[in-house]
């Protein structure tokens, strides 16, 4: 079943995503509370207006058509729930089931700190750069071997960013996370443009 980036969202915000722990062993030494608070910090806050009524307008046409979608997206709202943000759905141009959701978190206050507060309850987390902006690959439900992967960017030290890539062409599912990052980048660049 595909879920709207609004409906993962929701269920990333009622359960506070983050990883789930597994018996590998750590390989390193986790880093103390003020170390991560420190790397989670935007290098600049980018303006989020567009992310929090139009996620449509996050991402030049020209970028989508770039990375193969079509260059309009569809915005759907999220009825009555202030805490989820609007998203915007585009579908591939190759019309074989691919799909990007952006999206928003407006009430997790507290940014990408946020999602990464909510590690424990993740099926995955993968830390992340993206365009020198700090994120996270993550979800509730492990959906990257059937080809769907969250990336959550903090674009201000107050608001994470989602992309959730659904890729159906099985010559594309092994890279739906560089799929979802490819276009967290574009929608980073996008936005500082527009500062």
């Amino acid at each position: 079943m595909q879920l709207t980036g609004a409906a993962l969202g929701a269920l990333c915000l009622l359960t506070a995503c983050g990883t789930k722990t597994d018996n590998t062993p750590p390989t390193a030494p986790a880093p103390s509370s003020a170390d991560v608070a420190a790397n989670l910090k935007v290098p600049a806050p980018l303006p989020t207006g567009d992310l929090l009524s139009n996620p449509c307008a996050v991402i030049a046409p020209s970028q989508f058509d770039a990375l193969n979608f079509a260059g309009a997206g569809t915005k759907s709202d999220t009825a009555g729930d202030p805490s989820v943000g609007p998203d915007c759905r585009w579908v591939s141009k190759k019309d074989d089931g691919n799909v990007i959701f952006i999206g928003s978190l407006p009430g997790n206050k507290n940014g990408i700190s946020d999602i990464y507060a909510g590690k424990p309850q993740a099926a995955y987390f993968d830390p992340v750069t993206v365009d020198g902006y700090p994120g996270v690959l993550s979800d509730v439900h492990d959906g990257r071997p059937s080809g769907n992967c969250t990336v959550w960017v903090g674009v201000t030290d107050q608001l994470a960013a989602s992309v959730n890539a659904q890729i159906s062409s099985d010559d594309s599912k092994s890279n739906t996370c560089a799929i979802a990052q490819n276009v967290a980048e574009a929608m980073i660049q996008h936005l500082k443009g527009a500062a």
